[in-house]
């Protein structure tokens, strides 16, 4: 450690007050000075800062549950006191446990929610790896497992887990790798991403290769391996943002073959345009535009979002802007969240790229005719003697934005790799678009949305950063409203107090007024908002709207019966319940009521045989439960258009009777109507079976959930059928 270090280290010792019962007091004090201390070496072993150094409350922890030694919020340190007095190993393990927690919160505070990363800090500094490890012997793949399936880091099943994983990891200074390059993010003040999983169990790669997927509707990261989360130069992979920042105004301009930054390609010709650099990705067409106009070099409105996205400043000129220098840095994650907003405000851009493998830098290969159509764009760090360094390429299809970093490789060398993982994507449907009305019984200026990550506006003059909570209405009336790196949170009147979640992008689109048929009573101010739709049209992928529809409808279900509505409910986004319009999220179509993770086989359900050219697929809740519910008579007569004298229920229709009057003459009329003209409006469990008149008031009784018509849930989840024998009795004909 240098002088100056070691000064900065005793000037920065925290302020520890322990709380009168915690014995011994003396050695406690020690050992927390000492915890510290170690914690601010590693700290700025890492970082080369130091960390803060806040006041710290030890306490005696009499209320902790039976299998925690130790607890901490933030300032606050509770610790279990042993029962002769004396200072344990458990104690000191605990307390620096604790100590990790409280080193983050103060020199940390963007990683405060992440627990995966708080665990793993406190796991990889206190000492705990290998007593977590003793027992019997658990493997990466069971290790992952256990830690997929804990709802909690906070036991012993899923810190055994936790610690085989660091176990495996490269080691810098210390500490696993995984955690040292978030530490340097930390001190960075590079914007924060959660730890994951995958990248505690990715295979040790050299620095620089990476890999990831991110779907264009969600805006999810789908794969994440390597350095993914590692800032890296980004080569020349940021020239469409110079281009797609100028408005349209790209030259055209005289090629210099004198000069090696003109040499793109054998053919040079006299003059080359912006779409002919792109493809070909001429330096000097880049060089020389922005040596005519200092402002290309700053990246136009993309600018201020790369720089949100990890870019330290905006270029000074052009050899910095395409990668020439390689000053700048950005994450392969962040890399491909910049071509998803490319994606969404400048599709003539992607356009050029489509021809990539035909005519640019990925053409004449054997992957090429794979990568057809795909917008590509490559990116060569070099070394001094033009040695490539790293390699990059970025890939945008219809579903997917992928990016692939491999180091000391050329891009052309390894793009059958990323062939290779394209073609495994292609086809898989639960990465297609899905779009849905949302919260159209909600008056718009209600609706409240606050972005976690970055809030980016898609316009129709390029991208524009967003407050991070607002009124979606005011959002979307200016663009298309991307949430990068974490899903909307929707509130409301009458949502839940912690909102809805909604991976993807949200626009403004009023829908048509709602005309009751002829005939048919004026609806209801909520009957009209649910038949006339939301001028809030949200999309994602498939598979996560999927799978929001069946925790809407219901969560419980599994197995079979939840293959079989899943593949109901992914036919159903195709069918219209609102002419020239999405599907809306209510029963009036199906329940939606924002994002949720697929469970494991939805998957593989969704990319089962499409079910042909059917119509709607109905589906209830079903089953046998008896009901019975009393509704006014007044309520009855205005879903009916009339008020009846008699009622009776066959075959999902409703009939009945009504007086009308000629003269002095009396008649009584007989009518009938679908029965959902009258369940749905009175929210009545199902259509019923019998009705009481009596006086005002009209008593219904009935069975099961629901229409009762299409697949019943309740009776599948009772039954033996697999999902597509579920759907054949449910529908007909083979599905």
């Amino acid at each position: 450690m240098s002088p100056l270090v070691l000064a900065l280290a005793l000037a920065a010792a925290p302020s520890f007050e322990l709380a009168p019962g915690l014995e011994p007091a003396a050695p406690i004090a020690r050992e927390a000075n000492a915890g510290w201390r170690d914690l601010a070496d590693t700290w700025s072993d890492v970082t080369g800062t130091r960390p803060p150094s806040p006041k710290l409350r030890l306490e005696r922890g009499d209320d902790l549950a039976p299998d925690r030694a130790g607890a901490s919020r933030i300032g606050v340190v509770e610790l279990r006191a042993s029962r002769d007095g004396l200072l344990t190993t458990q104690m000191v393990v605990a307390l620096r446990h604790e100590l990790a927690h409280q080193m983050l919160w103060a020199a940390c505070p963007a990683a405060s929610d992440d627990a995966l990363f708080h665990e793993s800090f406190a796991l990889a500094t206190s000492g705990e790896l290998a007593a977590w490890n003793d027992g019997t012997y658990l493997s990466m793949g069971a290790a992952k497992r256990q830690l997929a399936s804990s709802h909690s880091l906070d036991n012993r099943a899923a810190r055994s887990a936790l610690a085989r994983l660091l176990a495996n990891a490269q080691m810098d200074h210390g500490l696993p790798r995984v955690l040292t390059v978030r530490l340097r993010r930390c001190a960075d003040g590079t914007r924060w991403i959660p730890l994951t999983v995958d990248e505690l169990t990715s295979i040790p790669l050299a620095d620089g290769d990476a890999l990831v997927v991110l779907s264009r509707h969600s805006g999810e990261a789908l794969q994440l391996q390597g350095d993914a989360n590692v800032p890296l130069p980004f080569g020349s992979t940021l020239k469409p943002f110079l281009a797609a920042g100028s408005f349209g105004s790209a030259p055209v301009l005289p090629v210099d073959a004198k000069r090696e930054e003109w040499s793109c390609g054998d053919d040079a010709p006299k003059t080359m345009n912006v779409e002919t650099a792109l493809l070909r990705s001429c330096n000097g067409y880049f060089l020389d535009w922005a040596a005519r106009d200092a402002k290309v070099a700053k990246l136009g409105a993309y600018g201020p979002v790369l720089k949100q996205l990890g870019l330290a400043h905006l270029p000074a000129d052009g050899s910095e802007a395409i990668g020439l220098r390689p000053t700048l840095k950005l994450t392969p994650l962040a890399l491909a969240q910049a071509y998803r907003v490319l994606a969404a405000t400048n599709p003539n851009v992607i356009d050029i790229l489509r021809h990539n493998a035909e005519r640019g830098t990925l053409s004449n290969l054997p992957a090429s005719s794979r990568l057809r159509g795909i917008a590509l764009k490559t990116g060569t760090v070099r070394d001094a003697d033009s040695r490539a360094e790293l390699g990059l390429i970025v890939a945008v299809d219809d579903d997917v934005v992928a990016v692939m970093a491999r180091k000391g490789r050329q891009p052309r060398s390894f793009a059958g790799e990323l062939a290779d993982v394209l073609e495994h994507l292609r086809g898989q449907r639960e990465l297609a678009k899905a779009e849905v009305q949302v919260l159209g019984l909600v008056p718009p200026e209600q609706v409240e949305a606050r972005c976690p990550g970055i809030s980016v506006l898609a316009t129709a003059s390029g991208p524009k950063l967003a407050s991070v909570t607002t009124q979606l209405e005011d959002l979307t009336r200016t663009g298309d409203a991307l949430c990068l790196g974490a899903p909307w949170m929707l509130s409301f009147p009458g949502g839940p107090k912690e909102g809805r979640a909604y991976a993807g992008t949200f626009r403004w689109s009023p829908p048509p007024s709602y005309v009751p048929p002829e005939g048919m009573p004026p609806p209801s101010e909520r009957q009209r908002r649910a038949r006339e739709g939301s001028s809030f049209i949200f999309a994602t992928r498939l598979g996560l709207y999927v799978a929001g529809v069946l925790a809407a409808e219901d969560s419980q279900l599994a197995g079979e019966p939840r293959a079989a509505l899943a593949r109901a409910v992914a036919h159903n986004v195709g069918a219209e319940r609102h002419p020239g319009r999405p599907l809306c999220d209510t029963t009036h179509c199906q329940a939606f009521r924002g994002t949720v993770r697929p469970q494991p086989g939805d998957a593989a359900a969704l990319n089962d045989d499409a079910l042909g050219s059917a119509g709607w697929l109905t589906f209830s809740q079903g089953g046998d439960e008896p009901w019975s519910e009393v509704r006014p008579l007044a309520k009855v007569a205005q879903a009916l258009g009339a008020t009846p004298i008699t009622l009776g229920f066959a075959e999902e229709r409703v009939r009945f009777t009504v007086r009308t009057s000629d003269g002095d003459a009396v008649y009584e009329d007989r009518a009938e109507l679908p029965c959902e003209r009258l369940r749905n409006p009175l929210h009545l469990p199902a259509c019923p079976d019998a009705a009481e008149l009596v006086g005002s008031q009209v008593r219904f009784h009935g069975h099961g959930r629901g229409h009762g018509e299409g697949l019943d849930l309740e009776a599948a989840k009772h039954g033996p059928l697999d999902h597509r024998e579920l759907l054949k009795s449910a529908y007909g004909a083979d599905r």
